[in-house]
């Protein structure tokens, strides 16, 4: 039984230590929020769902015995939960403020009010811890679930962007702590909810290498397509091919025309070294004559 102990304080300590980094993580997200002074995609469901399971778990920590390692975190979530909330509510539009507001009053406020008050006056004793107990086993899973809103817009858009990897990593760190914490110190409602999430954690890692890779492949710049050379044509003069017709005279001295006229229209003024003659008026110029070939 004092080994057990130990090994369940050891755990216990990790178990603050990882989640300590887990309810930190968010950091990043609401730093980009603070940059960009919107909350763009982001969701508030998981730090509203995460501050009333921390509350829920200091609730059920003062009706056990040897759980001020479960004070110490929860203490701490409440905290930094409620800033990460309060900072949403700021950057937020209005329509995800306002069901921002909704869920914090249903929850925060109704649900761990009646929850309190429902059990303080209708169970006594052990019963009373064992009710608690089951009431944050439900809501640590709905805290492991939670992200799954955002697994859902991975898949749907195809995009990591609004997907907290920190989160997910950490989350199942802190599961695997808190399931050998519980199971040491024989609390099913402590280590039960951690199997799950545990699962859940490997399964939003699994997504993001996956859609991870797409995006980067996505990114790579497209080939520009090559240029077709125009093909050589090489013929053998020991070949039978038909040769090109050679011009007439007629035909060439209709050209030698053609070219004066275009160059009569854009100059009026021409000299030539050679030839003093091709300064001539344009109206000089005869007539094109048409040749048949």
């Amino acid at each position: 039984m004092a080994i057990s102990g130990h090994w369940a304080f050891a755990f216990g300590v990790l178990g603050n230590i990882v989640s300590f980094i887990v309810f930190l993580s968010p950091l990043p997200t609401f730093y980009r929020i603070y940059k960009k002074k919107s909350t763009e995609g982001y969701q508030s469901i998981p730090y509203v769902v995460a501050l009333f399971s921390s509350m829920l778990w200091i609730y059920y920590a003062f009706l056990k015995t040897n759980t001020t390692l479960l004070i110490t975190i929860n203490s701490f979530g409440v905290f930094i939960e409620t800033i990460y909330v309060g900072f949403y509510l700021f950057y937020a539009p209005k329509k995800a403020r306002v069901q921002t507001m909704k869920m914090l009053l249903l929850s925060v406020v109704g649900g761990f009010g009646a929850i309190v008050l429902v059990t303080q006056f209708l169970f006594k004793g052990a019963v009373r811890g064992q009710v608690v107990g089951w009431i944050c086993l439900v809501f640590s899973l709905c805290v492991f679930v939670a992200p799954l809103g955002i697994v859902r817009k991975v898949i749907k858009t195809k995009s990591v962007e609004y997907m907290p990897l920190l989160l997910s990593v950490f989350l199942t760190l802190s599961a695997v702590m808190w399931f050998f914490y519980g199971l040491l110190l024989k609390d099913i409602n402590i280590a039960a909810p951690n199997v799950l999430g545990f699962i859940f954690g490997i399964v939003q890692i699994v997504l993001y290498v996956i859609y991870s890779k797409k995006e980067k492949a996505n990114l790579k710049e497209p080939k520009l397509p090559e240029i077709q050379k125009p093909a050589v044509i090489v013929v053998d003069e020991n070949m039978n091919k038909k040769k090109i017709p050679e011009l007439t005279q007629e035909q060439i001295i209709d050209i030698v025309k053609l070219g004066l006229l275009v160059c009569a229209d854009k100059v009026h003024v021409a000299s030539c070294p050679h030839d003093n003659t091709c300064a001539a008026k344009v109206e000089n110029i005869p007539k094109l004559q048409t040749v048949k070939a």
